[in-house]
């Protein structure tokens, strides 16, 4: 998941009325105590991703004082370098591929992005992500291929025709998205070759591409503040971001009944959410149904992702692929925001051992085999990242290692059979079993296995991710 748990957004304007229509305030007439209850519980399973994606593109497009801020929408920022410690604001971030970012803004026109003609063997994506979190496009090796080309980025109000030059028209739902450009490093002396694929990005608006005068800009957006991961989880105020996000953002047909519901409680497009207007009542049964959402999700965890029922390839992806299961959207994005689409990535995800035990560096200790012949099966590339709880950030260590993946694999020691085995644990467990060490945090981790472009067998599930196995 750029995994990444918790991670970017959208831009919007107004935390109040917008539509002329004046506030809409709720009041115990309209509803009662116990439907406000379960429509909370609702709109915020539905409204999670957005308000926690905003906090992200907050930090890393508007915000300029911000340490995570990256630069104005509409200008690709490379990030020519692999992610540490010291990035805090993605939850479970890839350390494999330096990224580029690119907030996109497609208020006054469409954006082309072109990329260079790349090596055949260097993985690389674009993901481009909607306000609701939604991937609804790739540009890529799998994807596209590694030719290079134009390609025209469009919201949901443009009709134009692909113009000369462009190879794909791609429409959002959205206004405001943002797309992770992911260019695989092979080694750290690799790194001034990614620098060179990095440069070779580019976003236009469309006018320019052409060659043509450019439309009138769009109003300026006065955008609302962000929230705190803390605040998301409890405050009211999270409503208010919700409706915020909802001005550039096209409702699907088949969410407008969802819409009417949200209404009764002033959650939707062009409502307006007032906590202080609510009576105790009310305010306490909102409360309460958003304490529901994450008793719903905690649910979901214990008994089908923590068991594998449910991966996230289940929990990520387009529109289509979620089919209307909005706490699935939600267990994605608080596992790992920004994480691709099963077809793209898929992300085992170790957070018990093979007896069901949470893992624990303080604790215990670990090894993860790979049978001879039963790799993680890629078109790319695969990786192992270790992600300290409850942060779900990259671990400090002596040696500076967050993962192990398959361009390793040369300075790895192979078992006497062929297989491989991984050591996961806190301290070092000795000189000759140093190199397939993976460091663990003092304390409770997840380990995220990232298989980049996966084959058949892994899509289909005749290839199964091995077990933690508990080795004290």
């Amino acid at each position: 998941m750029n995994m990444t748990r918790r991670h970017f957004t959208t831009g919007l304007v107004l935390a109040t009325g917008f539509t002329g229509l004046g506030p809409v305030i709720v009041k115990a007439a309209d509803v009662t105590a116990a439907e406000a209850r379960a429509i909370a519980k609702e709109a915020y399973i539905y409204g999670f991703p957005m308000v926690d994606s905003y906090r992200i593109q907050h930090a890393y497009f508007i915000n300029t004082k911000n340490p995570e801020y990256k630069g104005p929408w509409n200008q690709v920022i490379n990030t020519p370098r692999v992610y540490t410690p010291a990035d805090t604001a993605i939850q479970t971030p890839n350390s494999d591929t330096p990224y580029s970012w690119l907030g996109l803004d497609l208020r006054t026109e469409p954006i082309v992005l072109t990329v260079p003609k790349i090596e055949k063997d260097r993985y690389f994506s674009i993901q481009f992500i909607d306000a609701y979190t939604f991937n609804f496009a790739y540009i890529g090796s799998r994807a596209t291929g590694n030719d290079g080309g134009s390609f025209l980025i469009a919201g949901p109000k443009w009709k134009g025709k692909t113009p000369k030059g462009v190879k794909k028209v791609i429409h959002s739902d959205t206004e405001f998205n943002w797309a992770a450009y992911r260019t695989q490093l092979f080694n750290p002396e690799d790194l001034d070759n990614v620098k060179k694929v990095q440069a070779g990005y580019k976003a236009q608006p469309l006018s320019e591409f052409l060659g043509k005068p450019a439309p009138k800009a769009a109003p300026a957006v006065d955008f609302i503040p962000a929230l705190t991961p803390e605040e998301e989880r409890k405050s009211l105020e999270f409503f208010n971001v919700m409706n915020f996000i909802f001005q550039y953002s096209q409702i699907d047909p088949s969410e407008t009944k969802l819409m009417a519901r949200f209404a009764k409680i002033g959650v939707g497009p062009g409502k307006t959410f007032d906590a202080s207007k609510l009576s105790p009542e009310l305010k306490t049964a909102i409360e309460q149904g958003i304490a529901d959402a994450w008793a719903a999700l905690a649910k979901l965890q214990k008994d089908k992702i923590d068991t594998g029922e449910v991966t996230s390839g289940d929990l990520l992806g387009s529109r289509a692929d979620l089919k209307g299961n909005y706490l699935d959207r939600m267990a994605g994005t608080v596992m790992g925001i920004g994480g691709n689409s099963k077809q793209e990535a898929m992300y085992p995800v170790y957070a018990v051992d093979a007896d069901g035990k949470k893992l624990n560096g303080a604790q215990d200790r670990y090894t993860l085999r790979f049978a001879p012949g039963q790799l993680p099966p890629v078109n790319a590339f695969w990786s192992l990242t270790m992600y300290e709880l409850p942060q779900s950030l990259l671990v400090a260590n002596p040696i500076n290692r967050y993962l192990i993946n398959s361009p390793m694999l040369p300075q790895l020691v192979k078992d006497a059979d062929g297989g491989l085995t991984l050591y996961i644990q806190n301290e070092t467990p000795g000189k000759d079993k140093e190199p397939n060490w993976l460091p663990a945090p003092k304390g409770p981790f997840v380990a995220f296995m990232r298989l980049y472009w996966p084959k058949e067998a892994a899509l289909d599930g005749k290839w199964k991710h091995p077990p933690m196995e508990r080795t004290t």
